[in-house]
């Protein structure tokens, strides 16, 4: 059922998720902006993902919950009198309880994700202007516009944008000239989890036949764990340049916009390269793809198909042939263990597609 129309001068996001999530909600705000004539848009975010919030176009305010903080009840009670009825409209993106209350504190006119089973989520059906199912056989792009829908707004078919500032820019340039390198290829071996990390002795034979290519490899990472153990793992080799750990997020951004190509994990970089229409090798493992696959900007579209390797647009993407691709699971073992279904993917299958890209690139 369409919401009836009226302009909000104030509207409250809220994406209480991982990064990636946080990123994919920029068609939302890009809709909101265009539609609203440019109100303001504040964001309700864990505080992990701050660093990646603030690079969002259009965005005001950035409310931050903390998990690793101590005292939950009284960081939503403080949050909760922050917000309250202090926006025209408010949109959560989860279907969690936490998020709900948020949403439906922050505005008189919410909309939410919920859960499709009615025995948990009655109350919010309920309780909230609109909502909408959170379907993971959409793609996640597509789950988050679904509030422009019933906006009466439409959310169309919706482009993924990415943006740095001009010091992260000029700052990345210098970087670069520093070591020399001026056309290169964005290497993104790491991820938020180890279970979705291409395995090194794998990921270092890859390294080792794209050296080959004379092309640059920049790779990038961050300062966490998973990251700086693959950065201690790296092969010495000509054309391999480690950025692990060196760049800010905006600077992240900077770079990927510099490169020619990615080549790496399923995860928040990859989509960031995605939107900048990057030529995308993508590893997956686990993850459904229906869901999480590359958006494609030409095609306004990702991917539903489970297949060995498979190109859309400007996008490649590497499964293993097995029966149980992709499971959804956090590993084999669903707790964040090893993901079998990575070993299966042969450095060499990779390194042939990106050859036939690179030979025909020049």
């Amino acid at each position: 059922m369409t919401m009836p129309e009226r302009s909000p001068r104030s509207i409250l996001v809220i994406v209480q998720r991982s990064n990636g999530d946080v990123f994919l909600s920029s068609p939302l705000i890009e809709g909101l902006h265009r539609a609203y004539g440019g109100p303001r848009i504040d964001l309700l975010v864990n505080d992990d993902t701050a660093a990646l919030a603030r690079t969002l176009p259009h965005v005001g305010e950035i409310h931050q919950f903390s998990y690793k903080a101590g005292g939950k009840a009284g960081q939503v009670a403080r949050l909760l009198r922050k917000i309250f009825r202090k926006y025209d409209l408010s949109i959560n993106l989860t279907g969690s309880d936490r998020s709900v209350l948020f949403a439906l504190a922050a505005a008189l006119r919410a909309i939410s994700a919920v859960d499709a089973g009615r025995k948990k989520s009655w109350w919010k059906r309920l309780l909230l202007h609109a909502h909408y199912e959170f379907d993971s056989n959409r793609h996640i792009i597509e789950n988050n516009t679904t509030a422009l829908d019933l906006l009466g707004i439409g959310s169309g078919k919706p482009k993924v944008s990415a943006y740095h500032t001009r010091a992260a820019a000029e700052s990345v340039n210098r970087m670069l000239a520093d070591r020399g390198i001026s056309e290169f290829i964005i290497f993104h071996p790491g991820a938020q989890y180890e279970y979705k990390v291409y395995p090194e002795k794998l990921r270092n034979e890859l390294l080792e036949r794209l050296d080959t290519l004379g092309v640059p490899l920049v790779v990038t990472g961050s300062k966490n764990a998973v990251d700086l153990a693959i950065k201690w793992s790296l092969p010495k080799l000509t054309n391999v340049h480690d950025f692990i750990g060196e760049t800010s997020m905006d600077e992240l951004i900077a770079l990927s916009d510099r490169s020619i190509a990615y080549i790496g994990a399923d995860t928040l970089n990859m989509h960031i390269a995605a939107a900048q229409d990057k030529r995308i090798f993508a590893i997956y493992g686990p993850t459904i793809l229906s869901m999480w696959s590359p958006w494609c900007n030409e095609l306004r579209t990702g991917t539903r198909t489970n297949r060995p390797v498979q190109t859309y647009g400007n996008i490649t993407v590497f499964q293993a042939d097995m029966p149980c691709v992709a499971c959804g699971k956090s590993g084999c073992d669903d707790h964040h263990g090893v993901s079998d279904c990575l070993y299966r993917i042969e450095p060499d299958t990779i390194f042939k597609e990106v050859e036939q890209w690179r030979t025909t690139f020049r």
